[in-house]
């Protein structure tokens, strides 16, 4: 479980195939602080197990990725030197500063627009339906592991506006028009969505009472 809340923005340092995965490497230096392997981190969102631990001060931590995470989301786009962000579990006792993020991701969207207005910047993302249900006005939404408030939604996407501080510790600031982002929804709209449906199949199952 995460926050949402990037604790810093890790470089790519290799990207290495195999038959059955792709080993990630990533170069950080607080992450790795009091990190041991089969730790969880979320990177760009995606909660992946440390597998390996390499250097001291400046460390590289090594992901093994799965074919279907590797095909799902924008970690397939990631080469050597990108900016990925990071962040470590959700410790018992912490502050709880965004929202409950579970590192699995529901899909991409996709940048449509990304331009700065006056010291922020507006970020327009599409998305797909099936996503698209669960984003509502001034509700959380997870992009690339960062937890955002939604300033608006349209029938094809939705609008963030970033604040300076976001756009210069976060991975954002490599993001260009066109390119993906990941996506993971508020968790409580899934839970909501699934109890109302359970009711309402309930209630259409249920004999009439007798008199």
């Amino acid at each position: 479980m995460f926050t949402g809340l990037v604790e810093e923005t890790g470089l790519v340092r290799a990207v290495t195939p195999s038959p059955s995965s792709i080993r990630l490497t990533v170069e950080t230096k607080l992450v790795a602080q009091g990190v041991r392997v089969g730790d969880s981190i979320a990177v760009n969102g995606c909660c992946l197990t440390v597998v390996g631990i390499k250097g001291r001060g400046t460390r590289r931590l090594d992901f093994d990725l799965l074919r279907e995470t590797w095909e799902r989301t924008n970690l397939s786009e990631v080469k050597l030197g990108s900016a990925v962000n990071l962040e470590r579990s959700l410790a018992i006792g912490d502050r709880l500063g965004g929202h409950f993020v579970t590192g699995h991701i529901d899909g991409t969207g996709t940048v449509s627009r990304w331009e700065q207005q006056g010291r922020d910047h507006i970020l327009e993302i599409t998305a797909p339906a099936d996503l698209l249900r669960y984003v509502v006005f001034k509700g959380s939404i997870a992009v690339d592991g960062i937890s955002l408030t939604v300033a608006g939604v349209t029938k094809k996407g939705f609008t963030i506006w970033i604040i300076p501080h976001t756009h210069e510790v976060t991975a954002l600031r490599e993001r260009q028009v066109g390119d993906r982002v990941n996506l993971e929804a508020d968790l409580l709209g899934k839970y909501v969505e699934r109890f109302v449906s359970q009711r309402s199949r309930g209630k259409a199952k249920r004999p009439p009472r007798g008199r």
